[in-house]
């Protein structure tokens, strides 16, 4: 073991640092991006036309069944081979997007339909829309319902930055692979990168599990719902405090 660890770090501690950050803002950039597009896709699949139905089922069974490794060469590869010329970053990131949507889009279509149709019933008797139905009484309990699976396809999403290898997409492991072939010390540069992505995924994953804990015990998460929660529990405390005034009045009496 005295042998194994004779890269010298220092040299590329500036390398590996750019790196990590071009993995966050893979991450980030393509979460945000396949949140929005699994939630249309989600919605065209609930939707009342089949037409709508029809293009999302198309485009969920697609790309959960085509390798994320395909969609990345389509994306840099085959699309500059048609004439639309892609830099890394957009490249990379469209094709996380794509892939994930089509399984968030799942895990939401699910959620939003797991929530009972009463709760629209009840959101239509208090006089609310569509959208505010929706954004107000479905969305709120389709969140708690979808918060597990949508946590481990960010973590899964993190770990799928490591694809973008194949087009030299300069994050973790483009960099240790540029490390290696300068040091040739392929077993002691990866097990570095693999500590460096479970010294990210772990932490996260654990993050993501104390956030689903809170939501699923109530626990308002926003600084507007907790003012909200602040205020109901000093009104049904005022609200006690003059039901016991008014009892003591009446046993005075």
């Amino acid at each position: 073991m005295s042998g194994l660890f004779q890269v010298p770090w220092s040299d590329y501690q500036s390398d590996l640092l750019d790196a990590l950050g071009r993995t966050v803002s893979y991450t980030v950039v393509s979460f945000v991006g396949a949140v929005l597009l699994g939630l249309a896709v989600a919605l065209l699949r609930l939707s009342k036309a089949w037409p709508a139905r029809a293009v999302a089922a198309v485009y969920t069974e697609v790309f959960k069944n085509v390798p994320l490794l395909a969609i990345i060469f389509l994306a840099y590869f085959g699309l500059a081979s048609a004439g639309l010329r892609l830099d890394v970053f957009t490249a990379g990131c469209l094709s996380l997007v794509v892939f994930y949507a089509a399984y968030l889009s799942e895990i939401f279509r699910s959620a939003i339909s797991g929530v009972h149709a009463g709760q629209t019933e009840a959101g239509e008797a208090l006089g609310l829309g569509r959208a505010g139905i929706f954004g107000h009484v479905v969305l709120p309990q389709a969140v708690r319902q979808a918060l597990p699976g949508t946590n481990t396809m960010l973590v899964d999403l993190l770990k799928s930055t490591s694809l973008l290898v194949t087009v030299s997409a300069a994050e973790l492991m483009s960099e240790g692979r540029l490390i290696t072939s300068a040091t040739f010390r392929a077993l002691e540069v990866y097990l570095v990168i693999s500590a460096i992505y479970f010294a990210l995924c772990y932490p996260l994953s654990q993050l993501l599990l104390l956030l689903e804990r809170k939501v699923r015990a109530g626990v308002p998460l926003s600084p507007w719902r907790r003012r909200r929660m602040r205020a109901a529990r000093e009104l049904l405390a005022g609200d006690v405090r003059g039901g016991r005034d008014i009892d003591r009045k009446e046993a005075t009496v």
